[in-house]
C-alpha cells in the first residue's frame, strides 16, 4: 500500500524511478483548444434524416482522430455525477479499508484490483504517476460481489453506471456497423463480449514537465468509453505530431476506438496514441470502460469492407493472440499490428 503515489505525493521533487526519458517527457504541458476532438450530440439518432447525418460524423472522427465525445448519450447525469464521487471517495478511504484490494501481482485475476502505476510495476523501468482501481464487469452479476463495500453504495451506484455505459456502448457500435455497411451486430457478441472498468486516479505532482499519468499508447480492445474528471485536463491524443488536450465537458463521455476496431474496419477507423499528463495542483479521476473480445473470438477485417479494390489488410486470428504479442512487444505502437498483416501488404 505504500507504493501508491497517493499515500505519497505530498513531496517536494518527482523521485527519479517516475522521471522519463527527456525524449519521453511531457514538458511544459499546454492545452490546444483549437483542435479539440469531435463533440458529437445523440440526441439526433431519433430521426432516420439526422441519424445519417451523426453516424458520418462519427465516422468521420473515427478516421480523423480515432476520438470523439458524445453528449445526450442516455445515461443520466446524477448517475455519473455519483459514479464519480463514489470512485473519489473510495481512493479518500482509510488504508484499513483499501487493503483487501491492493494487488502487485500481475498474474492475479481478482475480480477488484487497487494497484499503481501497472501490473508490471516490478519490471518496468519508469514508473506511471497513477494509483488504479480495477473492476471486473463479466458476469456482472458475479463480479460486483467481490468489489469495494465502502463506500456503502459503491457497489448499487457502480454497477447502474457499468449497466448503463454498456447500453451506451451498444448503441455506438450499432451506428458505427450502419455507419460501415456491416449487418446489424457485426460488433456485438464475442467481440465485445467482456466489459471492463479502469478508474485511474491522478495525484498531484510537483513537477508535472518530468512525468507522466499514461504513458502513449493504443488501446488493444474493441472500444473504450470514457469519462473525465469535469474540470481538470489531462486526456491528450497526438494528431499530426502534436499533443492536443481533449476538454473535459460536463456529462460528456470520450469514445475511442482500439486496435481490433482499426482491423475490422480494415483501416477506415483508427486506434490512435493518447496518453495522460498530470498538474501540480488538483487530483484528476478518470473512469475508462474497456469492451474487450473473448479470448477465442476470431478477429478478423470484415468481409463486406473487403474486396479486389480494398484487399484485406490484416489476417484472421484470435483475440488472445494478438493479446499476447502486445503484452510482449517492445518499440512504437504500431509494431503491435505488424505481426497481423498480411505480406502482401
Amino acid at each position: 500500500m505504500e507504493k501508491l503515489v497517493s499515500s505519497w505525493n505530498n513531496v517536494q521533487t518527482v523521485p527519479e524511478k517516475y522521471i522519463f526519458p527527456p525524449e519521453k517527457r511531457p514538458g511544459n504541458v499546454t492545452f490546444n483548444a483549437s483542435k479539440s476532438i469531435p463533440v458529437i450530440d445523440l440526441e439526433a439518432i431519433a430521426s432516420s434524416q439526422d441519424r445519417d447525418a451523426t453516424i458520418q460524423k462519427i465516422l468521420k472522427a473515427g478516421e480523423d482522430f480515432g476520438f470523439f465525445q458524445v453528449i445526450n448519450h442516455g445515461v443520466a447525469e446524477d448517475l455519473m455525477n455519483d459514479a464519480m464521487s463514489v470512485f473519489k471517495e473510495f481512493f479518500e478511504l482509510p488504508e484499513e479499508d483499501k487493503t483487501s484490494f491492493y494487488c502487485e501481482d500481475a498474474m492475479r485475476n481478482n475480480h477488484c484490483m487497487l494497484y499503481t502505476s501497472s501490473l508490471l510495476y516490478a519490471t518496468e523501468d519508469v514508473h506511471l504517476w497513477r494509483d488504479n482501481l480495477r473492476n471486473s464487469c463479466h458476469p456482472l452479476e458475479e463480479c460486483i460481489q467481490h468489489w469495494p463495500e465502502k463506500p456503502t453504495r459503491y457497489r448499487h451506484v457502480v454497477g447502474a453506471y457499468a449497466t448503463e455505459v454498456k447500453k451506451l456502448s451498444a448503441t455506438i457500435l450499432e451506428l458505427l456497423c450502419e455507419g460501415l455497411g456491416l449487418e446489424p451486430g457485426h460488433f456485438g457478441g464475442q467481440l465485445s463480449e467482456i466489459p471492463s472498468l479502469l478508474v485511474n486516479h491522478y495525484p498531484p505532482c510537483p513537477d508535472p514537465s518530468l512525468t507522466l499519468g499514461v504513458s502513449e499508447h493504443c488501446d488493444p480492445n474493441l472500444i473504450t468509453i470514457l469519462q473525465q474528471d469535469s474540470d481538470v485536463f489531462g486526456l491528450q491524443v497526438l494528431k499530426n505530431g502534436e499533443w492536443i488536450g481533449v476538454e473535459p465537458i460536463s456529462n460528456a463521455f470520450v469514445v475511442n476506438m482500439g486496435y481490433q476496431m482499426q482491423i475490422i474496419s480494415n483501416n477506415k477507423l483508427r486506434s490512435v496514441e493518447h496518453r495522460a499528463v498530470t498538474n501540480s495542483e488538483k487530483a484528476r479521476t478518470s473512469v475508462a470502460m474497456f469492451f474487450i473480445p473473448n479470448g477465442d473470438s476470431i478477429v478478423e477485417p470484415a468481409k463486406a469492407l473487403v474486396d479486389p479494390r480494398n484487399p484485406a489488410i490484416y489476417k484472421s486470428f484470435q483475440y488472445k493472440e494478438f493479446m499476447s504479442h502486445f503484452l510482449k512487444k517492445t518499440g512504437g505502437t504500431d509494431v503491435a499490428l505488424e505481426a497481423f498483416k498480411l505480406q502482401a501488404n
